[in-house]
């Protein structure tokens, strides 16, 4: 498929969903599926057929992110993705949102070396990947409560792995949960400091749903007659 017929289908599947793309953004999502599609025959990044730009890979790796990124918080500018595999939802989502910091935790060493030939070829200078389990970052106090947003897609969402995520971001931040078929509402187990703010629809076709918790921010109490510092 050429570029145009790619550009053609993806405008298409961007209209379905209620999206007008900018021209920037579309060249940007067809270099970085083009390049998913030729590193996946190499390496198992995506169970998706890429060939051709069948209408539920374009839906489910790029459309879907873009209308997720609607959902972005203003002013969010450093975002962290867990199990970032394939690159999707968090490059597509980066670039939508214009998040200047985006940092992509994966521990297979074959997806990471994939995902820094992404971020060389966009050109993404406020991008870096870590090759790691997401529960090791625990003990990098530089990252915690680092990030305006945390964003993971996976099958089953657990309050133990919540308790994990919320320790990466800033009071105030978000958490964003990219969630399948079946998924509607405050369908999580959220302990504080996290909280539900809204379960949003992202592509009709594919059922999806995305879920978005927000953490709190401490409130500090002053005795009566004590002058705050």
């Amino acid at each position: 498929m050429n570029s145009r017929d790619f550009q053609s289908r993806l405008a298409r599947r961007a209209r379905r969903a209620g999206l007008a793309l900018p021209a920037q953004l579309s060249e940007q999502l067809e270099a970085y599926y083009r390049l998913l599609a030729i590193w996946n025959a190499k390496i198992n990044l995506t169970g998706l057929k890429l060939a051709d730009a069948p209408p539920e890979a374009v839906d489910r790796l790029l459309i879907e992110p873009v209308v997720a990124a609607k959902h972005v918080p203003v002013g969010t500018n450093r975002m962290l993705d867990i199990g970032t595999g394939g690159g999707s939802p968090a490059i597509p989502l980066a670039l939508a949102s214009a998040c200047s910091g985006l940092s992509m935790v994966e521990s297979k060493t074959r997806k990471s070396v994939f995902l820094r030939e992404v971020v060389r070829t966009l050109g993404l200078s406020g991008a870096d990947v870590i090759t790691a389990r997401f529960e090791e970052l625990l003990a990098r106090p530089d990252l915690h409560e680092a990030f305006d947003m945390v964003s993971v897609r996976a099958v089953r969402v657990e309050s133990r792995l919540l308790v994990t995520l919320q320790a990466f971001v800033r009071p105030g931040g978000v958490v964003l949960l990219f969630r399948g078929p079946g998924t509607s509402g405050q369908s999580e187990t959220v302990t504080p400091p996290l909280a539900w703010q809204a379960t949003y629809p992202l592509i009709e076709s594919l059922r999806s749903r995305l879920v978005v918790l927000t953490k709190r921010q401490e409130v500090r109490t002053v005795p009566r007659g004590t002058v705050p510092t």
